[in-house]
């Protein structure tokens, strides 16, 4: 860990740029909306499914931060496509550009269920939306990287270290994707989608040169995503929610690496990094080339005629 790390002093002046936060109302999200704020970007927005509390949030982002800094709430419900279209489409009429892309948000457990477009629900959300999104944003990322102004344009993909631990066999089951999955438990439908966060920057970097892609896992953080993912989970997520209190941090310190990652000098495309900074942690799947392919031919296919 770098222990003198504090995105207070840490993270440089962010003026001129445009940073966009998905799941920024609550949680890590928000913590790191917060952080970034003070530095006094352009323009800053979060996204929210719950328009209450996203609204609440940005209410809380203006109190922080300087008044020259323009905080906006983005509606965004990433198991929808038509969701994520509306969103970018609104977004793509208000900005020119993209420096900071932080696909933050994410769910846990559940019940088996799939999402509006037909994935697998925790897979569609985390892994699938945030692509759809991403792959809808990258013209304003390159037009960043042609006027650049600090470090160059940053993606950031909130994986886990779950992602090393129980996934299905093979890393992946894209085979059953359009199912619910029911074979499988939460936990590995789960760390399924967090192994896919953190496979698909890999591929990400050998495509768009134009910015750096990269995974981090937060560490264990008390944002009460075990709770929430409790019901139709599994047993281990219902263990981790009851030890959640005594074995996580507060999101404020949860949020560091994926700050660092957005903003820091030095930080290399396609590497999976542990607070803070930290690489050569990846699993094994990571460094499989043919998982690697498989998923971004997956997802390209997935994705194909979906534009704005």
């Amino acid at each position: 860990m770098r222990p003198s790390y504090d995105p207070a002093t840490s993270i440089p002046s962010l003026e001129g740029k445009v940073i966009l936060i998905t799941g920024g109302n609550i949680g890590l999200g928000k913590a790191a909306a917060l952080a970034l704020s003070i530095h006094n970007p352009a323009q800053l927005w979060i996204t929210a499914r719950n328009p209450t509390t996203g609204a609440a949030a940005v209410t809380e982002i203006r109190a922080a931060a300087p008044k020259t800094v323009s905080v906006n709430l983005l509606e965004l419900d990433l198991t929808s496509f038509a969701s994520i279209k509306a969103a970018a489409q609104k977004f793509t009429a208000q900005v020119v550009r993209l420096d900071i892309l932080m696909l933050n948000a994410g769910i846990m457990g559940g019940e088996a269920a799939v999402t509006k477009d037909g994935y697998e629900r925790q897979f569609g959300t985390n892994h699938v939306g945030h692509a759809l999104l991403l792959k809808l944003l990258t013209p304003l990322l390159v037009n960043a990287s042609a006027h650049p102004t600090g470090v160059e344009p940053r993606v950031v993909f909130v994986s886990s270290a779950a992602h090393k631990y129980t996934v299905p066999p093979g890393g992946i089951d894209l085979s059953t994707m359009h199912t619910p999955q029911s074979q499988y438990s939460g936990i590995q439908k789960y760390d399924q989608s967090k192994l896919a966060n953190a496979l698909y920057p890999i591929a990400l970097t050998t495509k768009f040169k134009q910015f750096t892609t990269v995974s981090v896992h937060p560490g264990a953080v008390g944002t009460g995503l075990f709770t929430t993912g409790a019901k139709g989970g599994g047993w281990m997520v219902k263990l981790l929610a009851r030890l959640e209190p005594w074995i996580s941090v507060s999101a404020e310190e949860g949020a560091k690496n994926q700050l660092w990652a957005s903003t820091a000098e030095g930080v290399e495309g396609g590497r999976y990094y542990e607070p803070v900074g930290l690489s050569g942690k990846e699993g094994k799947y990571l460094k499989d080339e043919a998982l690697i392919k498989r998923l971004w031919d997956w997802t390209e296919k997935e994705l194909q005629g979906h534009s704005i």
